[in-house]
């Protein structure tokens, strides 16, 4: 079993529960960086939220991965939530930079929230990675980021 495989095997998904989401671009390459590609991801996560798939506490968008911290909104399953944002801002993406094929890796890390002291927890962390990273000295400057504890 590959490692892509391990990843589902135990997953599951609980409408109405909160899941942190981890998801790389494919080869980890920093295509992220462009605030084009950052604002067609941005919008996406925005737009699930609008479509009542999803309630989003927290992102950032880093060089090379996003974290992504929300609560499903209904019976759709966490993977279709998630395929849906991959999808939809892959499609868009290629449509205005045709240069750049296979936006996301084909997985996602998750992790299922246990309680209010692991839902702020992980919108901490979530917060200050741009921090962690050295990419800024204040989370203030980085551009590609929402909480909303903030």
């Amino acid at each position: 079993m590959n490692k892509s495989q391990n990843l589902r095997k135990y997953r599951t998904s609980t409408p109405f529960h909160y899941y942190c989401v981890t998801t790389v671009s494919n080869q980890r390459k920093p295509i992220f960086n462009s605030i084009d590609i950052a604002q067609i991801i941005i919008k996406n996560i925005e737009q699930l939220d609008k479509e009542l798939l999803s309630k989003t506490i927290c992102f950032v968008l880093m060089p090379d991965h996003i974290h992504w911290l929300f609560q499903l909104q209904n019976e759709l399953p966490l993977c279709k939530t998630v395929q849906y944002l991959k999808g939809r801002s892959a499609r868009e993406i290629k449509k205005h930079k045709n240069h750049i094929n296979n936006i996301w890796q084909e997985d996602y890390f998750e992790h299922c929230i246990r309680d209010e002291r692991d839902l702020i927890k992980q919108a901490r962390y979530i917060v200050a990675n741009p921090l962690r990273a050295g990419l800024v000295k204040n989370i203030g400057d980085y551009p590609c980021w929402n909480c909303i504890y903030l």
